[in-house]
Protein backbone atom coordinates (compact mmCIF):
# COMPACT_ATOMS: atom_id res chain seq x y z
CA UNK A 1 0.00 0.00 0.00
CA UNK A 2 1.48 3.34 -1.05
CA UNK A 3 1.72 6.48 1.07
CA UNK A 4 -0.78 8.20 -1.23
CA UNK A 5 -3.30 5.38 -0.70
CA UNK A 6 -2.90 5.63 3.06
CA UNK A 7 -3.45 9.40 2.98
CA UNK A 8 -6.54 9.01 0.79
CA UNK A 9 -8.02 6.41 3.15
CA UNK A 10 -7.45 8.56 6.24
CA UNK A 11 -8.65 11.79 4.64
CA UNK A 12 -11.75 10.12 3.21
CA UNK A 13 -12.48 8.53 6.60
CA UNK A 14 -12.33 11.92 8.34
CA UNK A 15 -14.57 13.59 5.77
CA UNK A 16 -17.02 10.69 5.92
CA UNK A 17 -17.13 10.98 9.71
CA UNK A 18 -17.87 14.69 9.50
CA UNK A 19 -20.56 14.08 6.85
CA UNK A 20 -22.33 11.52 9.04
CA UNK A 21 -22.20 13.70 12.15
CA UNK A 22 -23.04 17.05 10.51
CA UNK A 23 -25.33 16.17 7.60
CA UNK A 24 -26.87 12.81 8.44
CA UNK A 25 -27.01 13.64 12.17
CA UNK A 26 -25.77 10.18 13.12
CA UNK A 27 -24.38 10.05 16.66
CA UNK A 28 -20.61 10.27 17.01
CA UNK A 29 -20.58 6.83 18.67
CA UNK A 30 -22.18 5.07 15.70
CA UNK A 31 -20.27 7.21 13.19
CA UNK A 32 -16.89 6.24 14.66
CA UNK A 33 -17.84 2.55 14.57
CA UNK A 34 -18.90 2.84 10.93
CA UNK A 35 -15.65 4.63 10.07
CA UNK A 36 -13.66 1.83 11.71
CA UNK A 37 -15.49 -0.74 9.57
CA UNK A 38 -14.95 1.44 6.48
CA UNK A 39 -11.20 1.65 7.10
CA UNK A 40 -11.01 -2.09 7.78
CA UNK A 41 -12.72 -2.94 4.50
CA UNK A 42 -10.61 -0.52 2.43
CA UNK A 43 -7.40 -1.95 3.87
CA UNK A 44 -8.43 -5.49 3.00
CA UNK A 45 -9.11 -6.87 6.48
CA UNK A 46 -11.29 -10.02 6.61
CA UNK A 47 -14.77 -9.25 7.97
CA UNK A 48 -14.24 -11.60 10.91
CA UNK A 49 -11.02 -9.73 11.78
CA UNK A 50 -12.89 -6.41 11.72
CA UNK A 51 -15.43 -7.65 14.25
CA UNK A 52 -12.62 -8.96 16.49
CA UNK A 53 -10.92 -5.56 16.30
CA UNK A 54 -14.19 -3.87 17.30
CA UNK A 55 -14.50 -6.10 20.35
CA UNK A 56 -10.85 -5.79 21.36
CA UNK A 57 -10.72 -2.04 20.78
CA UNK A 58 -13.91 -1.38 22.72
CA UNK A 59 -13.01 -3.70 25.59
CA UNK A 60 -9.41 -2.58 26.05
CA UNK A 61 -10.38 1.09 26.00
CA UNK A 62 -13.43 0.99 28.25
CA UNK A 63 -11.71 -1.20 30.84
CA UNK A 64 -9.85 1.91 31.98
CA UNK A 65 -11.84 4.89 30.74
CA UNK A 66 -15.27 3.77 31.98
CA UNK A 67 -13.99 3.37 35.53
CA UNK A 68 -12.07 6.65 35.67
CA UNK A 69 -14.71 8.79 33.96
CA UNK A 70 -17.53 7.22 35.99
CA UNK A 71 -15.78 7.79 39.31
CA UNK A 72 -14.72 11.28 38.25
CA UNK A 73 -18.32 12.18 37.37
CA UNK A 74 -19.61 11.08 40.79
CA UNK A 75 -16.74 12.90 42.51
CA UNK A 76 -17.61 16.11 40.65
CA UNK A 77 -21.31 15.71 41.40
CA UNK A 78 -20.62 15.58 45.14
CA UNK A 79 -18.56 18.77 44.93
CA UNK A 80 -21.25 20.52 42.90
CA UNK A 81 -24.21 19.47 45.06
CA UNK A 82 -22.52 20.35 48.35
CA UNK A 83 -21.98 23.97 47.31
CA UNK A 84 -18.22 23.53 47.19
CA UNK A 85 -17.79 25.49 43.96
CA UNK A 86 -19.60 28.56 45.32
CA UNK A 87 -17.67 28.32 48.58
CA UNK A 88 -14.37 28.32 46.71
CA UNK A 89 -15.37 31.31 44.56
CA UNK A 90 -16.54 33.41 47.52
CA UNK A 91 -13.44 32.59 49.56
CA UNK A 92 -11.04 33.57 46.78
CA UNK A 93 -12.92 36.79 46.02
CA UNK A 94 -12.75 37.77 49.70
CA UNK A 95 -9.01 37.04 49.77
CA UNK A 96 -8.14 38.77 46.50
CA UNK A 97 -10.61 41.64 46.86
CA UNK A 98 -12.83 43.11 44.15
CA UNK A 99 -9.90 44.91 42.52
CA UNK A 100 -8.20 41.58 41.78
CA UNK A 101 -11.37 39.55 41.36
CA UNK A 102 -10.43 38.38 37.82
CA UNK A 103 -7.51 36.48 39.36
CA UNK A 104 -9.87 34.94 41.89
CA UNK A 105 -12.17 33.92 39.03
CA UNK A 106 -9.43 32.27 36.96
CA UNK A 107 -8.18 30.32 39.99
CA UNK A 108 -11.74 29.32 40.86
CA UNK A 109 -12.36 28.10 37.34
CA UNK A 110 -9.00 26.31 37.25
CA UNK A 111 -9.74 24.39 40.46
CA UNK A 112 -13.46 23.76 39.93
CA UNK A 113 -12.86 22.61 36.35
CA UNK A 114 -10.82 19.62 37.53
CA UNK A 115 -13.70 17.60 39.05
CA UNK A 116 -16.76 19.39 37.60
CA UNK A 117 -17.94 19.43 33.98
CA UNK A 118 -17.31 22.75 32.21
CA UNK A 119 -20.94 23.76 31.62
CA UNK A 120 -22.00 22.83 35.16
CA UNK A 121 -19.15 24.79 36.73
CA UNK A 122 -19.97 27.86 34.63
CA UNK A 123 -23.69 27.79 35.45
CA UNK A 124 -22.97 27.42 39.17
CA UNK A 125 -20.50 30.33 39.40
CA UNK A 126 -21.85 32.77 36.79
CA UNK A 127 -24.24 34.46 39.31
CA UNK A 128 -21.16 35.60 41.23
CA UNK A 129 -19.81 37.11 38.00
CA UNK A 130 -23.05 39.09 37.67
CA UNK A 131 -22.83 40.27 41.27
CA UNK A 132 -19.25 41.48 40.76
CA UNK A 133 -20.19 43.34 37.58
CA UNK A 134 -23.18 44.92 39.29
CA UNK A 135 -21.16 46.13 42.28
CA UNK A 136 -18.15 47.41 40.32
CA UNK A 137 -20.01 48.65 37.21
CA UNK A 138 -17.48 46.85 35.01
CA UNK A 139 -18.27 44.74 31.97
CA UNK A 140 -19.38 41.19 32.65
CA UNK A 141 -16.52 40.00 30.46
CA UNK A 142 -13.98 41.44 32.89
CA UNK A 143 -14.88 38.64 35.30
CA UNK A 144 -16.49 36.06 33.00
CA UNK A 145 -13.53 35.55 30.64
CA UNK A 146 -11.10 34.64 33.47
CA UNK A 147 -13.66 32.20 34.89
CA UNK A 148 -14.27 30.65 31.47
CA UNK A 149 -10.55 30.40 30.75
CA UNK A 150 -9.86 28.61 34.03
CA UNK A 151 -12.72 26.17 33.47
CA UNK A 152 -11.82 25.53 29.82
CA UNK A 153 -8.12 24.90 30.46
CA UNK A 154 -8.50 22.34 33.22
CA UNK A 155 -11.49 20.74 31.48
CA UNK A 156 -9.21 20.05 28.51
CA UNK A 157 -5.78 19.63 30.13
CA UNK A 158 -6.04 17.99 33.55
CA UNK A 159 -7.51 14.58 34.47
CA UNK A 160 -9.84 13.27 35.81
CA UNK A 161 -11.90 15.31 33.33
CA UNK A 162 -13.07 12.92 30.58
CA UNK A 163 -11.24 14.42 27.57
CA UNK A 164 -7.62 14.05 28.67
CA UNK A 165 -8.41 10.73 30.40
CA UNK A 166 -9.77 9.29 27.16
CA UNK A 167 -6.91 10.61 25.01
CA UNK A 168 -4.30 9.41 27.51
CA UNK A 169 -5.76 5.91 27.44
CA UNK A 170 -5.96 5.73 23.64
CA UNK A 171 -2.32 6.77 23.16
CA UNK A 172 -1.11 4.97 26.31
CA UNK A 173 0.10 7.98 28.27
CA UNK A 174 0.47 7.98 32.06
CA UNK A 175 -2.10 10.16 33.81
CA UNK A 176 0.49 11.34 36.33
CA UNK A 177 2.56 12.98 33.63
CA UNK A 178 -0.55 14.44 32.00
CA UNK A 179 -1.59 15.98 35.34
CA UNK A 180 1.88 17.39 36.07
CA UNK A 181 2.49 18.83 32.60
CA UNK A 182 -1.15 19.91 32.38
CA UNK A 183 -0.63 22.14 35.42
CA UNK A 184 2.68 23.50 34.13
CA UNK A 185 1.27 24.33 30.70
CA UNK A 186 -2.26 25.11 31.81
CA UNK A 187 -1.50 27.83 34.37
CA UNK A 188 0.22 30.32 32.03
CA UNK A 189 -2.32 29.48 29.32
CA UNK A 190 -5.23 30.25 31.65
CA UNK A 191 -3.61 33.53 32.75
CA UNK A 192 -3.07 34.75 29.18
CA UNK A 193 -6.53 33.68 27.98
CA UNK A 194 -8.20 34.79 31.23
CA UNK A 195 -7.23 37.94 33.16
CA UNK A 196 -4.97 39.30 30.39
CA UNK A 197 -7.41 38.87 27.50
CA UNK A 198 -10.40 39.57 29.76
CA UNK A 199 -9.04 43.00 30.67
CA UNK A 200 -8.56 43.79 26.98
CA UNK A 201 -11.90 42.57 25.62
CA UNK A 202 -13.94 44.07 28.48
CA UNK A 203 -12.83 47.51 27.27
CA UNK A 204 -14.09 46.70 23.77
CA UNK A 205 -17.40 45.09 24.76
CA UNK A 206 -19.27 46.44 27.78
CA UNK A 207 -21.93 43.99 28.93
CA UNK A 208 -24.37 45.07 31.62
CA UNK A 209 -25.31 42.60 34.35
CA UNK A 210 -28.52 40.65 33.72
CA UNK A 211 -31.58 41.18 35.88
CA UNK A 212 -32.00 37.41 36.27
CA UNK A 213 -29.20 37.38 38.81
CA UNK A 214 -30.04 40.73 40.40
CA UNK A 215 -30.49 39.22 43.86
CA UNK A 216 -27.14 37.43 43.95
CA UNK A 217 -25.00 38.71 46.80
CA UNK A 218 -21.25 38.47 47.27
CA UNK A 219 -21.72 38.10 51.00
CA UNK A 220 -22.73 34.62 52.07
CA UNK A 221 -22.98 32.50 55.21
CA UNK A 222 -19.84 30.34 55.19
CA UNK A 223 -21.40 27.99 57.77
CA UNK A 224 -23.83 26.74 55.12
CA UNK A 225 -21.02 25.77 52.75
CA UNK A 226 -17.97 23.51 52.96
CA UNK A 227 -14.79 25.38 53.81
CA UNK A 228 -12.31 26.33 51.12
CA UNK A 229 -9.56 24.26 52.76
CA UNK A 230 -11.70 21.12 52.79
CA UNK A 231 -12.61 21.54 49.11
CA UNK A 232 -8.99 22.20 48.12
CA UNK A 233 -7.77 19.16 50.05
CA UNK A 234 -10.45 16.86 48.61
CA UNK A 235 -9.71 17.99 45.03
CA UNK A 236 -5.98 17.49 45.58
CA UNK A 237 -6.27 13.96 47.02
CA UNK A 238 -6.54 12.03 43.73
CA UNK A 239 -4.05 14.33 41.98
CA UNK A 240 -1.41 13.90 44.70
CA UNK A 241 -1.87 10.12 44.87
CA UNK A 242 -1.54 9.72 41.08
CA UNK A 243 1.50 12.03 40.95
CA UNK A 244 3.14 10.22 43.86
CA UNK A 245 2.69 6.92 42.03
CA UNK A 246 4.24 8.40 38.88
CA UNK A 247 7.30 9.75 40.72
CA UNK A 248 7.74 6.47 42.60
CA UNK A 249 7.58 4.48 39.35
CA UNK A 250 10.22 6.72 37.78
CA UNK A 251 12.43 6.45 40.88
CA UNK A 252 12.21 2.63 40.88
CA UNK A 253 12.87 2.42 37.13
CA UNK A 254 16.00 4.57 37.51
CA UNK A 255 17.11 2.61 40.62
CA UNK A 256 16.91 5.70 42.82
CA UNK A 257 14.91 3.61 45.27
CA UNK A 258 14.43 -0.15 45.51
CA UNK A 259 11.13 -1.88 44.89
CA UNK A 260 9.49 -2.90 48.16
CA UNK A 261 6.15 -3.42 49.85
CA UNK A 262 5.95 0.36 50.31
CA UNK A 263 6.39 1.09 46.62
CA UNK A 264 3.74 -1.54 45.89
CA UNK A 265 1.33 0.20 48.30
CA UNK A 266 2.03 3.59 46.71
CA UNK A 267 1.50 2.08 43.26
CA UNK A 268 -1.84 0.64 44.36
CA UNK A 269 -3.08 3.80 46.08
CA UNK A 270 -1.82 5.97 43.23
CA UNK A 271 -3.51 4.02 40.48
CA UNK A 272 -6.30 6.21 39.04
CA UNK A 273 -8.90 3.61 40.09
CA UNK A 274 -7.83 3.60 43.74
CA UNK A 275 -7.12 7.34 43.89
CA UNK A 276 -10.58 8.25 42.57
CA UNK A 277 -12.37 5.70 44.75
CA UNK A 278 -10.66 7.17 47.82
CA UNK A 279 -11.40 10.75 46.74
CA UNK A 280 -15.04 9.95 45.95
CA UNK A 281 -15.59 8.26 49.33
CA UNK A 282 -13.97 11.20 51.12
CA UNK A 283 -16.20 13.64 49.19
CA UNK A 284 -19.33 11.63 49.97
CA UNK A 285 -18.51 11.51 53.67
CA UNK A 286 -17.22 15.02 54.34
CA UNK A 287 -19.25 17.01 51.80
CA UNK A 288 -22.50 15.06 51.99
CA UNK A 289 -23.03 12.69 54.94
CA UNK A 290 -21.27 14.82 57.54
CA UNK A 291 -23.23 17.85 56.39
CA UNK A 292 -26.56 16.08 56.81
CA UNK A 293 -27.36 15.04 53.24
CA UNK A 294 -29.82 12.15 52.99
CA UNK A 295 -28.33 8.82 51.84
CA UNK A 296 -31.05 8.39 49.23
CA UNK A 297 -30.21 11.79 47.77
CA UNK A 298 -26.54 10.81 47.55
CA UNK A 299 -27.54 7.67 45.65
CA UNK A 300 -29.76 9.71 43.33
CA UNK A 301 -26.97 12.23 42.67
CA UNK A 302 -24.49 9.43 41.95
CA UNK A 303 -26.86 7.91 39.40
CA UNK A 304 -27.54 11.31 37.85
CA UNK A 305 -23.80 11.93 37.41
CA UNK A 306 -23.39 8.83 35.25
CA UNK A 307 -25.79 10.14 32.56
CA UNK A 308 -23.48 12.59 30.76
CA UNK A 309 -20.47 10.39 31.57
CA UNK A 310 -22.04 7.47 29.67
CA UNK A 311 -22.08 9.37 26.37
CA UNK A 312 -18.40 10.26 26.68
CA UNK A 313 -17.52 6.69 27.65
CA UNK A 314 -19.20 5.22 24.56
CA UNK A 315 -17.62 7.75 22.18
CA UNK A 316 -14.22 6.98 23.72
CA UNK A 317 -14.82 3.27 23.24
CA UNK A 318 -15.63 3.84 19.57
CA UNK A 319 -12.41 5.82 19.25
CA UNK A 320 -10.56 2.85 20.69
CA UNK A 321 -12.17 0.65 18.03
CA UNK A 322 -10.89 2.93 15.25
CA UNK A 323 -7.40 2.84 16.75
CA UNK A 324 -7.48 -0.95 16.95
CA UNK A 325 -8.59 -1.31 13.32
CA UNK A 326 -5.76 0.99 12.20
CA UNK A 327 -3.28 -1.16 14.12
CA UNK A 328 -4.67 -4.57 13.10
CA UNK A 329 -4.92 -3.59 9.44
CA UNK A 330 -1.26 -2.63 9.40
CA UNK A 331 -2.04 0.86 8.16
CA UNK A 332 -0.86 2.35 11.45
CA UNK A 333 2.65 1.01 11.02
CA UNK A 334 2.72 2.15 7.40
CA UNK A 335 1.59 5.62 8.47
CA UNK A 336 4.36 5.73 11.07
CA UNK A 337 7.02 4.64 8.59
CA UNK A 338 5.91 7.33 6.15
CA UNK A 339 6.01 9.94 8.95
CA UNK A 340 9.56 9.16 10.10
CA UNK A 341 11.10 11.71 7.74
CA UNK A 342 8.21 14.17 7.93
CA UNK A 343 9.15 17.76 8.84
CA UNK A 344 6.10 17.92 11.14
CA UNK A 345 6.74 16.90 14.77
CA UNK A 346 4.12 14.51 16.23
CA UNK A 347 2.92 17.25 18.61
CA UNK A 348 2.08 19.62 15.76
CA UNK A 349 0.52 16.86 13.66
CA UNK A 350 -1.72 15.79 16.54
CA UNK A 351 -2.75 19.41 17.19
CA UNK A 352 -3.62 20.01 13.53
CA UNK A 353 -5.81 16.90 13.26
CA UNK A 354 -7.64 17.73 16.48
CA UNK A 355 -8.11 21.38 15.48
CA UNK A 356 -9.43 20.48 12.01
CA UNK A 357 -12.08 18.12 13.41
CA UNK A 358 -13.01 20.59 16.16
CA UNK A 359 -13.56 23.54 13.82
CA UNK A 360 -15.55 21.44 11.37
CA UNK A 361 -17.99 19.64 13.67
CA UNK A 362 -17.85 21.58 16.96
CA UNK A 363 -17.52 18.90 19.62
CA UNK A 364 -14.24 19.04 21.54
CA UNK A 365 -14.75 15.48 22.78
CA UNK A 366 -15.20 14.05 19.27
CA UNK A 367 -12.19 16.06 18.06
CA UNK A 368 -10.01 14.68 20.86
CA UNK A 369 -11.11 11.07 20.35
CA UNK A 370 -10.77 11.22 16.55
CA UNK A 371 -7.30 12.80 16.70
CA UNK A 372 -6.10 10.37 19.38
CA UNK A 373 -7.38 7.37 17.40
CA UNK A 374 -5.58 8.50 14.24
CA UNK A 375 -2.36 9.45 16.00
CA UNK A 376 -2.12 6.43 18.35
CA UNK A 377 -0.79 3.97 15.72
CA UNK A 378 1.87 6.52 14.74
CA UNK A 379 2.97 7.06 18.32
CA UNK A 380 3.21 3.33 19.01
CA UNK A 381 5.89 3.09 16.31
CA UNK A 382 8.00 5.88 17.82
CA UNK A 383 10.08 5.40 20.95
CA UNK A 384 8.36 8.14 22.93
CA UNK A 385 8.89 8.48 26.67
CA UNK A 386 6.01 8.92 29.13
CA UNK A 387 6.45 12.73 29.30
CA UNK A 388 6.48 12.93 25.49
CA UNK A 389 3.24 10.94 25.27
CA UNK A 390 1.70 13.27 27.87
CA UNK A 391 2.65 16.24 25.70
CA UNK A 392 0.87 14.60 22.75
CA UNK A 393 -2.25 14.40 24.95
CA UNK A 394 -1.98 18.10 25.73
CA UNK A 395 -1.43 19.05 22.09
CA UNK A 396 -4.57 17.14 21.10
CA UNK A 397 -6.51 18.79 23.94
CA UNK A 398 -5.23 22.22 22.86
CA UNK A 399 -6.28 21.68 19.25
CA UNK A 400 -9.76 20.65 20.39
CA UNK A 401 -10.39 24.14 21.85
CA UNK A 402 -9.71 26.08 18.65
CA UNK A 403 -12.34 28.41 17.16
CA UNK A 404 -15.45 27.47 19.08
CA UNK A 405 -18.26 28.88 16.95
CA UNK A 406 -21.92 28.29 16.08
CA UNK A 407 -21.59 24.48 15.80
CA UNK A 408 -20.40 24.21 19.42
CA UNK A 409 -22.91 24.02 22.27
CA UNK A 410 -20.51 25.94 24.52
CA UNK A 411 -20.74 28.93 22.16
CA UNK A 412 -24.49 29.22 22.73
CA UNK A 413 -24.31 28.45 26.46
CA UNK A 414 -21.84 31.27 27.12
CA UNK A 415 -23.61 33.70 24.81
CA UNK A 416 -26.99 33.01 26.41
CA UNK A 417 -25.87 33.37 30.02
CA UNK A 418 -23.88 36.54 29.38
CA UNK A 419 -26.54 38.12 27.18
CA UNK A 420 -24.31 38.44 24.10
CA UNK A 421 -25.25 38.35 20.44
CA UNK A 422 -23.38 36.11 17.98
CA UNK A 423 -20.85 38.80 17.01
CA UNK A 424 -19.97 39.57 20.61
CA UNK A 425 -19.63 35.87 21.43
CA UNK A 426 -17.27 35.40 18.49
CA UNK A 427 -15.20 38.40 19.59
CA UNK A 428 -14.89 37.20 23.19
CA UNK A 429 -15.53 33.49 23.76
CA UNK A 430 -14.24 32.27 20.38
CA UNK A 431 -11.07 34.34 20.60
CA UNK A 432 -10.48 33.17 24.19
CA UNK A 433 -10.79 29.52 23.13
CA UNK A 434 -8.38 30.13 20.24
CA UNK A 435 -5.86 31.75 22.60
CA UNK A 436 -6.00 28.60 24.72
CA UNK A 437 -5.44 26.48 21.60
CA UNK A 438 -2.40 28.40 20.38
CA UNK A 439 -0.87 28.98 23.83
CA UNK A 440 -1.36 25.29 24.61
CA UNK A 441 0.43 24.35 21.41
CA UNK A 442 3.24 26.85 21.98
CA UNK A 443 3.91 25.84 25.58
CA UNK A 444 3.68 22.15 24.64
CA UNK A 445 6.26 22.56 21.89
CA UNK A 446 8.44 24.51 24.33
CA UNK A 447 8.13 21.78 26.96
CA UNK A 448 9.01 19.11 24.39
CA UNK A 449 12.50 20.64 24.10
CA UNK A 450 13.22 19.43 27.63
CA UNK A 451 12.19 15.82 26.89
CA UNK A 452 13.97 15.10 23.62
Amino acid sequence: MTTLTIVLIIVSAVFLLLFMVLKLKISAFISLLLIAIYVGILTGMPLSAITRSIQEGMGSTLGFVATVVGLGAIFGQMLESSGGAESMAHYLINKFGKDRAPWAMVITGFLVGIPVFFDVGFIIIVPIVYALARDTKKSLLYYAIPLLAGLAVTHSFIPPTPGPVAVADIINAQLGWVILLGFIIGLPTAIIAGPVFGKFISKKIHLEHNYVFEETQLEFDSKKYPSFSSIAIIISVPLILILLNTFTTVAVANEVISKSIWTDIIEFLGHPFSALIIATLIAIYFLCLKRGMDKQKILTLSTKALGPAGVIILITGAGGVLKQVLIDSGIGQMMAESMVNSPLPPILLAWMISAAVRVTQGSATVAMITAASLVAPLISEFALSDPQRALIVLSISSGATLLSHVNDSGFWLVGKYLGMNEKQTLQSWTVMESIIAFCGLGFTLLASLFFN
